[in-house]
């Protein structure tokens, strides 16, 4: 049987037995991935610009990664979730080192859902109150509590979300429509608007807000200077808790270990995931001492199957290990900076890509379709990114109301000089082709 028809009694058996869940599937079948390339069932090459699905920091099957998952499989590999083990207490101890005072406190979960999930429930059992605040363009997952916190997407024919929830403007410089005189973004006004909405809007039982130090769903929203620490300000002023949602920003892709510290701040809850696992599935919440009084005098609960795994738990650490042995901080901000000079270069010649905007290896390019209105260019931001697959370049593109076609560009952060400039000239091919052809 040829390559073709294989390929193609592969789609008819995934059509027929895989329930889609509302992504569509990708074109092409990927059987190997090994650093910062798949490879397909015809040996061709893909150059990764997501790390997966945002996850694998360090490249896809890093050999410490796999070294690790070899030996704690055969050792030690899944327990009773209170059977408390060295690799559980060696991660916790070397996150403790990383995070900022207060925080000190951690538990480790499976994925991004789950760890805002346990967060959100953390808030609502120290304050005694239930109302959750997220961003209008938020992304903290799916399940119910971590669902009705996203606004991004996912929201539609899923019946009541939890009570309590409550939308704060996102922070959308681009196309904001609070503006200066001088035409800047002005985000004290706004934010100064979204607190008076929560203020008619709250019932008297404000919990926490729930953030993303950058908005990666929402279209790679980074927030002004002088944002957050104003936004922990306005919490403060109404007892509410400051949970802060890292599972892309976390563990050194922004160029800092974690990407609030860039503002100053420390949050009082802190969610971990994807980056953290290097694409296994690992999560962490971590928190203040007092905070974890609070919740276990409130009968706070939280038991999952996969709660405090070893095997993972070892992953974890060896990925904090590598983080800082190898200053994956710096790599992450000298290769980020090429990226954004690659990609500037890229705006300067073709006119519809309207923005460029993150930090570090977490960047996003904004495609309008009209360079005077700045309408919307999600079809044209989709071609060019079927294009660059087609050439060897995997991009995600995030497509929402409002917004043009954004790509999210987060190669992994152990990504090399050469395949960064690799990856941009696919980009400028790509986006040459489909111009050409309109």
């Amino acid at each position: 049987m040829g390559s073709a028809d294989t390929s193609m009694a592969f789609s008819a058996r995934a059509d027929k037995y895989l329930m889609t869940t509302g992504v569509p599937f990708s074109p092409v079948v990927i059987t190997k991935a090994k650093g910062t390339r798949l490879y397909d069932a015809n040996n061709r090459q893909i150059l990764d610009f997501t790390s997966g699905q945002m996850s694998s920091l360090l490249g896809h099957s890093h050999p410490e990664i796999v070294e690790v998952v070899t030996h704690y499989v055969a050792e030690l590999d899944h327990l009773l979730s209170n059977m408390i083990t060295h690799p559980v207490v060696d991660l916790a101890e070397r996150l403790a080192r990383f995070l900022p005072s207060p925080l000190e406190k951690s538990f480790f979960l499976n994925t991004g859902s789950e760890s805002t999930e346990a967060a959100i429930k953390m808030a609502k059992c120290y304050t005694g109150n239930f109302e959750i605040v997220a961003f209008a363009a938020s992304y903290h997952g799916l399940t119910q509590g971590s669902g009705s916190a996203t606004y991004a997407a996912g929201r539609k024919k899923g019946g009541p979300c939890t009570p309590g929830q409550l939308a704060f403007p996102a922070p959308y410089a681009y196309r904001s429509p609070f503006r200066k005189a001088d035409g800047s973004y002005d985000w004290e006004a706004e934010m100064d608007f979204g607190w008076s909405m929560i203020d008619y809007q709250s019932v008297g039982s404000l919990a926490a807000f729930i953030m993303e130090p950058i908005l990666s769903t929402g279209g790679i929203l980074d927030l002004p200077e002088g944002y957050l620490q104003r936004m922990f300000q306005e919490c403060r002023k109404r007892g509410m808790l400051i949970i802060m949602d890292e599972a892309q920003t976390g563990v050194g892709r922004t160029g800092q270990i974690f990407a609030f510290q860039h503002d100053g701040v420390v949050p009082d809850i802190l969610a971990l995931s994807k980056t953290l696992g290097c694409g296994l599935p690992l999560a962490s919440v971590s928190t203040t001492a007092e905070i974890e009084r609070g919740c276990k005098e409130a009968g706070f609960l939280w038991l999952t199957t996969h709660l405090n795994d070893p095997l993972t738990a070892a992953v974890g650490n060896k990925v904090l290990e590598i983080v800082e042995r190898d200053n994956i901080c710096d790599r992450a901000v000298e290769r980020g900076a090429q990226l954004r000079r690659g990609l500037v270069k890229l705006q300067q010649k073709y006119w519809c890509i309207g923005d460029i905007r993150g930090r570090g290896l977490l960047q996003g390019i904004e495609i309008i379709s009209d360079p005077n209105t700045r309408a919307p260019g999600s079809d044209l931001g989709q071609a060019v990114s079927e294009r660059a697959l087609a050439r060897g370049l995997s991009c995600n593109v995030v497509n929402l109301p409002g917004m043009g076609g954004v790509f999210r560009l987060a190669p992994s952060v152990t990504v090399t000089a050469d395949e960064i400039e690799e990856g941009l000239g696919i980009l400028d091919e790509a986006f040459g082709h489909v111009l050409g052809s309109l």
